[in-house]
């Protein structure tokens, strides 16, 4: 077995596991749910398979670097990040409803770097600028942060579908509780924040070693410090202004937009030291 065939087994995988979660949703059944969350499982396996076979293959090419360096790589990643913390949550509070809402942002990311045709799935060697110790722990620790902020998104959605009374047989009816909602948002927003800050901190630290000055207003630091200020907004409203439910959401959705700018947007529409991402 290779990276691709793991790696494309994964994407066919976390879509099946969309496919159940939905129609859990969808036809009120919880045995789909749980088939949903095996096949989730099989498909982190499968992507934990896929990104240690791409870090065997770099070294067998001569690179020896870890698969975090591309945009194909760090999506591949962000699907295996969103998985395991989604799966961690689910056995923790034996909640399956919400898995509807985030198995979509596992699959479509894979998704994206699986069937776009401008995102090449070679292996390079890197450039000179990310040849450095820090690599791993500045990726790992920013795309924690971004899984973190998908999951508290994925509970927010729910706030602007879910009605306030639902049917006890009702699709409805197998959602978290509001305030299963509520505190899960917290505590994604709390774990993205915490990891958001330490990749920050990282990313200052290497690029101080790389370019010499640990900040230097490039576009992509910028949209992180953005991103950071807009979710200490949240905790501050959250703790200290005693803000819960739709408003907060609306915090929470606004921050992901500020991630996914971060991720995406900067990368496409603006120039700057974080181009070759």
């Amino acid at each position: 077995m290779n990276s691709s065939f793991a790696l494309s087994s994964t994407t066919f995988l976390y879509g099946l596991a969309m496919v159940c979660y939905f129609g859990s949703f969808a036809f009120k059944n919880k045995h789909l749910a749980k088939a949903g969350f095996y096949v989730l499982c099989t498909g982190l396996l499968m992507n934990t398979a896929g990104i240690g076979l791409r870090w065997v293959e770099s070294y067998q090419m001569g690179y020896g670097r870890a698969p975090f360096s591309n945009m194909y790589e760090s999506l591949v990643f962000f699907s295996w990040t969103m998985a395991v913390l989604y799966v961690f949550v689910e056995l923790k509070y034996r909640e399956q409803g919400f898995g509807v809402f985030v198995s979509p942002l596992i699959f479509l990311a894979i998704a994206y770097a699986s069937f776009d045709p401008s995102i090449s799935a070679r292996i390079n060697p890197l450039i000179p600028a990310l040849k450095s110790n820090w690599l791993i722990a500045h990726v790992v620790t920013c795309f924690l942060g971004y899984a973190g902020f998908a999951l508290a998104f994925g509970l927010s959605i729910i706030y602007f579908i879910k009605p306030k009374q639902t049917a006890e047989n009702g699709a409805f009816a197998r959602l978290p509780s509001w305030d299963v909602i509520d505190e899960l948002t917290y505590q994604m927003v709390v774990f993205g924040f915490l990891f958001l800050t330490i990749g920050i901190i990282t990313g200052a630290v290497w690029a101080n070693s790389a370019w010499g000055k640990y900040w230097s207003w490039d576009p992509k630091e910028t949209w992180s410090l953005i991103t950071w200020f807009v979710y200490a907004i949240f905790m501050h409203l959250r703790l200290m202004r005693g803000w819960h439910g739709k408003n907060l959401a609306l915090v929470s959705i606004v921050g992901f937009v500020a991630v996914l700018f971060t991720y995406f947007g900067v990368n496409f529409l603006l120039s700057g030291l974080h181009s070759y991402a």
